[in-house]
């Protein structure tokens, strides 16, 4: 498996900062970097742990999306196989609040505000308050209530926003853009193994896809309410897609030859921001998206451009 580097922003990213606060679970990393997939009890052999130790350390490392894991028969049962999904992790203390406003455009998009859908069910939408509108029905994603979402699912299809072209205003060119979002698998209830690919279009061109390894349910996310039953999607993971002269890049990993070129961002007083399911996707396993109030980062959609000097 191609791995390839993670950045992290001082004061960001906690999650990622408790995972590697203690030795044991760098050892962990360290060792599945060197040996490539390992199952749990490899490792603890390996590293002379206790197995349970070393299962607590991969769930919180999963957490952080710093391991992937898979299911794999074994001679009783299943196994857990575990992968390492960096080769290395920079910290960066070039914080936003440090960057030059004028060589940073940061624009936060509520979850509810897409400008244009077609979704198919399983589907939905809630507010911190309780569901909008009834579930499984397509038409009430263009209830005026969806402003107030903070989480939406859907089978198939996909929700578009448009983001403003400050950059064009600014008579500015662009070095890159960087769209952040909360985002898992979807399946009625839950299930950590229903892998999803779910496609991110800007400006109508396909810059990356991202397999979502499942919908997770095991535990309350961390600003879901409380009223949110538990056998629905809690949380999901952080993913990041940045499009630069180099290529587009899914949390630091390259994920297709696309680059911001190729968008026309200049040409446009608007950037147009598509997620979901593409037609032809392998996995068909459906999205949710995680905005204010739910799941474990509890934010809106972050739209990041850097300008060139």
């Amino acid at each position: 498996m191609k791995r390839g580097f993670l950045t992290i922003y001082a004061g960001e990213n906690a999650a990622v900062f408790r995972a590697l606060s203690a030795p044991a679970r760098v050892d962990m990393l360290k060792l599945l970097c060197a040996r490539g997939s390992l199952n749990v009890n490899e490792i603890a052999r390996e590293l002379d742990l206790p197995q349970s130790t070393v299962a607590t350390g991969i769930m919180i490392l999963e957490e952080a999306g710093l391991v992937e894991t898979k299911a794999a028969k074994a001679r009783k049962g299943y196994q857990k196989i575990c992968i390492a999904l960096y080769d290395e992790i920079l910290l960066s203390f070039e914080d936003q609040a440090f960057k030059h406003d004028e060589d940073v455009i940061e624009v936060a998009m509520p979850i509810g505000l897409y400008t244009s859908c077609e979704t198919h069910a399983p589907c939905g939408l809630c507010s911190t308050e309780g569901v909008i509108g009834l579930l499984d029905v397509p038409d009430y994603f263009l209830d005026p209530q969806r402003m107030q979402a903070g989480l939406l699912w859907f089978g198939r299809g996909h929700v578009e926003y448009k983001f403003p072209n400050n950059a064009k205003i600014l008579n500015r060119n662009v070095n890159a853009i960087e769209f952040s979002m909360e985002l898992s698998s979807e399946v009625p209830g839950t299930n950590p193994d229903w892998p999803s690919d779910i496609t991110v279009w800007i400006n109508g061109v396909a810059v990356g896809t991202w397999t979502s390894p499942g919908d997770y349910g095991d535990k309350r996310g961390a600003f879901t309410p409380s009223w949110w039953k538990l056998e629905g999607s809690q949380y999901g993971k952080l993913k990041t897609w940045r499009i630069s002269k180099k290529g587009t890049f899914i949390d630091g990993v390259a994920s297709s030859d696309v680059t911001i070129d190729d968008l026309a961002i200049s040409q446009h007083s608007s950037i147009r921001l598509r997620i979901g399911i593409a037609d032809d996707a392998r996995n068909t396993g459906g999205i949710n998206i995680f905005g204010r109030g739910f799941g474990n980062y509890g934010r809106d959609i972050l739209m990041r451009i850097d300008l060139a000097q």
